[in-house]
């Protein structure tokens, strides 16, 4: 399916969020070096988790909302209102008035509207494409995602501590064309039968809705299937999450300074945290050349088969890792590494969007995010576990973590076949 040939709403919204992605990723990487700064690293990683707790939280309610007021509402506002908290956060980093605590309150008011954004912006690629083509369209998303990974940071390392102010500033005025574009310039998506039952339910009050969202999401839970997705999810978050954590600190213990070669008469080396920055290009560069050729490659074979392939490729780089010191053998692991990543990119969302009934989409998607929250809540702990066992043994359970997880989705397909017959 050709962008051309998209619905105009998901064209302007790829359009739009790879602008306000680009945004996002100038300023979201420097946070933790900017609130370790001002308020120290003990208080800043506890800022930060706290944080964190309300975009889980925000992200839940954001899918409820979703199906309840309609899928351009959320994004409209979503955008709308992240761009205000940019505009808050550059106030209080300017010229004429600095506070980190209130950039502090700012960065979590945007965090809690794109976990309030990403529930709708997912329904609507359910509600307008046909299952054949969501695999392909959610991939060309990520790869736009990655594309502003790769580029934001890089104009982000100059702009956030030199040109803080006018950075926030353009960002959050970004995010707010974002939004009106959103509001203008795309159509409502949710379906006209769930329009018309929210019609005849009539308004409730607020504890009518708290109540009506924790019963909805009890429902969620009860769905075995999806229940066995988000446990598999969790357990393969361990390994992916630690391309942030155990792998740049394993590197930089195991690669002090290391020859690669000679040429034009000159030794090139490189250092643990250069070899480390080396393979995260590697992977951005990966994810956004063969996104979308992957995708279409593994939409040919069984969903269960490619989900237990993602799974076994982490279980291999996972254990290749602690083999050895050799900075191209690192190169080789973070390929595969990638590959694992990129087998499964459109084929999760998709998989959610054929579980979810059309009046529960935006809940679904909320919910599937719960393998990367819970996932990067726990991936942390392996630290304080290579102190007890070591690099070689931690590596070692993280394989084996991400078998576990391709067993489980196994067993999530076989009851998702067993559904579909009995539903047939």
């Amino acid at each position: 399916m050709r962008i051309r040939d998209w619905n105009r709403s998901l064209q302007v919204r790829l359009f739009g969020e790879f602008f306000s992605n680009l945004s996002f990723w100038m300023v979201f990487p420097f946070l933790a070096i900017y609130f370790a700064d001002e308020f120290g690293a003990s208080m800043a990683g506890l800022l930060l988790v706290i944080s964190q707790i309300f975009s889980v939280g925000a992200n839940l309610i954001g899918g409820y909302c979703a199906d309840r007021f309609g899928r351009r509402t959320m994004l409209f506002f979503s955008a709308t209102a992240e761009g205000f908290a940019f505009i808050l956060f550059a106030f209080a980093n300017s010229p004429w008035y600095e506070s980190p605590t209130l950039s502090f309150v700012a960065f979590t008011i945007a965090g809690m509207c794109g976990s309030f954004y990403h529930p709708a912006s997912q329904a609507i690629v359910a509600d307008v494409v046909p299952e054949k083509d969501r695999s392909t369209v959610f991939s060309v998303f990520y790869t736009s995602i990655n594309i502003s990974v790769v580029i934001g940071p890089i104009v982000g390392a100059v702009l956030f501590f030199n040109h803080r102010f006018l950075l926030l500033l353009v960002s959050g005025i970004l995010f707010c064309l974002v939004g009106l574009a959103l509001r203008f310039l795309t159509e409502e998506t949710l379906p006209d039968e769930v329009k018309q039952q929210l019609k005849e339910s009539g308004g409730n009050g607020w504890v009518q809705v708290v109540l009506n969202q924790v019963k909805a999401y009890g429902l969620i839970v009860k769905d075995k299937v999806f229940f066995l997705f988000i446990i598999a999810g969790i357990l393969l978050a361990q390994t992916y999450m630690q391309l942030d954590m155990l792998i740049p600190v394993y590197m930089k213990d195991v690669i002090d300074v290391q020859v690669l070669g000679n040429l034009f008469g000159r030794e090139w080396t490189i250092t643990g945290e250069g070899s480390f920055g080396i393979l995260l290009s590697e992977n951005g560069l990966l994810v956004v050349i063969f996104t979308v050729f992957v995708t279409r490659w593994m939409t040919k074979y069984p969903e269960h088969k490619v989900f237990f392939f993602s799974s076994l490729l982490y279980a291999i780089a996972m254990l290749i890792f602690p083999m050895t010191a050799n900075f191209w053998v690192f190169l080789f692991a973070m390929a595969v590494f990638t590959l694992g990543e990129l087998a499964t990119v459109g084929l999760q969302e998709s998989f959610v969007s054929k579980l979810a009934p059309e009046d529960m989409r935006g809940q679904y998607f909320a919910a599937a995010s719960l393998r990367y929250t819970i996932g990067r809540t726990i991936a942390p702990l392996v630290l304080p576990l290579v102190t007890w066992i070591g690099f070689t043994w931690t590596f070692v359970i993280l394989a084996v973590l991400a078998l576990l997880s391709g067993f489980i989705y196994l067993l999530t397909f076989k009851e998702y076949y067993k559904r579909q017959a009995k539903n047939n």
